[in-house]
């Protein structure tokens, strides 16, 4: 290939952008209007393949034109190609299944693995014997061969001679060929493409290449935004305007998810306690809430009762949980921005419960709340005995139900989330406290301003863009609560839907339910939602900059 012209590689660059728009057009097409796979098939391959056959005659135009732009499009839609020929030829190999495999088998070869890592150091102590050359060189050889040694030992134990042999012959079948060829090619395009002297013909600069490696190295993670995160937002957006139970077929409803699921209707009774089914159609609607406005008695009716339920209890923790959790971080982090001994500790015993596994909390704290053998309970129960005893007072046991009363269910959900993310908050606060300049505090000080006055004056204001990070952060994750009631409570929805979240809720329509397309649609309402708050948030938080 070096010892081609510079018009031959581009003639043959241009003739092989050709062949893959023509390919990928035909195939995109076929795939969209012809193949019996559905409209994920249709939206995941074939919308894909239309416009990577576009970008690919772009690119072969441009080539034809000596245009940069065109090595910039070959160079990504060979490298597309490769990554997806190369991984289905390992999917279609069985290659995935097979690496699971041997790690059952890893542990039988990890001391050789072991003894060639060693090798390997020893060989590298060669390079520092600058003085002794014939021991250098004989150290790096010897340490190479000893690891290739037991490189194969390592390979030979964990089995993957078996695993060979079962996998040559496969080789040979013609999907796997064909997807091995696929991806030679692409990768013999993406090196065409990638030369310098193909480069220069473009009148590509060096800036342009390094642009082009900038990418390449961000391509594994970009294209997993958009293949896990970019990918199914848009699907989830897509089914949630459908009917889809997840097996059928999708059927366009339009915004009636969304109509079902927000739609209210207020009612003026004639009496206080007038049955709800002779003003409004008990069929689609059920009775939310009752109220007195102006000496008359209304009644507000949901046509999904559930949503705005949950909603209700996502509110009240929002309420509760949010300012718990930043108001305790800011008063312990004051606590804890000092430099007395053991410190260090605190902040990391505070700091434990945040990378604690949630599974192992949540059991934890329902054994705390348990009404009968719960230490919550044992510690109130030895409390109002011992003042008794000592006052003479006939106080009764409260004998809490944390659990599974209407009134204490959502309480003890806070408490426990709280307890949870307040340690995390606290670091937060206290990176932001380290970063305030002493000098501020001293000028107050020499102005005569007591602890108080430097804590509402300097303290806050300087810690307003931590205060806008953890104030937004614990909002959206209270606004998410779902793995701590979901292993807490029991049922999760908790007495009588005192814990039915709107994560929850989503849940229960989409994976319990089948309902994916109305759980789509609750899942968009909580975005839109959180996307609100954080807006305000931020408002508030710019408008508070300004004044300062």
């Amino acid at each position: 290939m070096k010892n081609l012209s510079i018009d031959t590689q581009l003639r043959l660059l241009f003739l092989w952008q050709a062949a893959l728009c023509l390919a990928a057009l035909f195939g995109g097409l076929w795939v969209f209007f012809s193949a019996p796979w559905g409209a994920l098939a249709r939206y995941g391959v074939g919308l894909p393949l239309l416009l990577a056959g576009a970008a690919a005659g772009l690119s072969a135009w441009d080539i034809r034109q000596r245009r940069h732009r065109g090595r910039v499009l070959a160079i990504a839609v060979n490298y597309l190609g490769l990554l997806a020929a190369g991984v289905g030829a390992l999917h279609v190999l069985g290659i995935f299944l097979g690496i699971d495999a041997l790690a059952g088998t890893f542990g039988r070869g990890i001391l050789w693995l072991l003894l060639a890592l060693g090798a390997l150091f020893i060989g590298g102590l060669g390079e520092r014997l600058e003085y002794r050359p014939q021991l250098a060189r004989r150290l790096q050889q010897g340490g190479r061969w000893m690891a290739a040694l037991f490189g194969v030992i390592f390979l030979l134990r964990i089995g993957t001679l078996p695993a060979l042999l079962w996998l040559l012959p496969r080789l040979l079948q013609p999907l796997p060929l064909g997807l091995l060829l696929a991806a030679a090619l692409f990768g013999a395009a993406l090196w065409l493409a990638s030369r310098r002297p193909v480069a220069n013909a473009l009148h590509a600069g060096v800036l342009s290449d390094e642009a082009i490696s900038g990418f390449l190295f961000l391509s594994p993670n970009l294209l997993g935004f958009l293949l896990f995160f970019a990918g199914p937002l848009i699907f989830s957006l897509y089914i949630s305007f459908t009917d889809w139970d997840a097996f059928g077929t999708k059927n366009f409803v339009g915004l009636e998810n969304y109509q079902k699921i927000i739609g209210l209707d207020l009612v003026a009774l004639e009496a206080p306690d007038q049955a709800a089914n002779t003003v409004i159609d008990v069929n689609r609607f059920s009775e939310l809430a009752r109220f007195n406005l102006l000496g008359r008695s209304y009644l507000l009716a949901a046509t999904d009762k559930l949503f705005w339920i949950s909603l209700r209890n996502t509110v009240q923790f929002v309420l509760m949980a949010v300012p718990l959790s930043v108001i305790l971080a800011l008063f312990l982090a004051n606590l804890l921005n000092s430099n007395l001994p053991g410190m260090r500790v605190f902040r990391a015993m505070y700091f434990l419960p945040s990378v604690a596994a949630v599974v192992g909390i949540a059991l934890i704290w329902q054994l705390l709340y348990n009404a009968s053998i719960g230490y919550i309970n044992y510690g109130i129960t030895s409390a109002v005995n011992a003042l008794n005893a000592l006052f003479g007072t006939s106080l009764q046991d409260p004998a809490i139900r944390w659990l599974s009363s209407v009134d204490t269910a959502l309480l003890s959900l806070v408490i426990m989330v709280v307890w949870q993310t307040v340690g995390f908050n606290t670091v937060l606060f206290l990176a932001g406290l380290t970063n305030i300049p002493t000098m501020l505090y001293e000028a107050a000080t020499v102005d005569g301003a007591g602890k108080w006055a430097q804590f509402w004056n300097v303290t806050i204001p300087m810690l307003a863009p931590t205060t806008f990070f953890v104030v937004t952060t614990t909002t959206i994750q209270a606004m998410q609560l779902f793995d701590q009631v979901f292993i807490l409570m029991n049922p999760p929805e908790g007495p009588n839907n005192a814990t039915l979240t709107i994560v929850l809720y989503l849940y229960r329509s989409g994976f319990q339910n089948f309902r994916l397309g109305y759980g789509s649609a609750i899942a968009w309402i909580l975005f839109a939602l959180i996307f609100g708050v954080t807006l305000l948030q931020f408002q508030r938080q710019r408008s508070s900059q300004m004044e300062y």
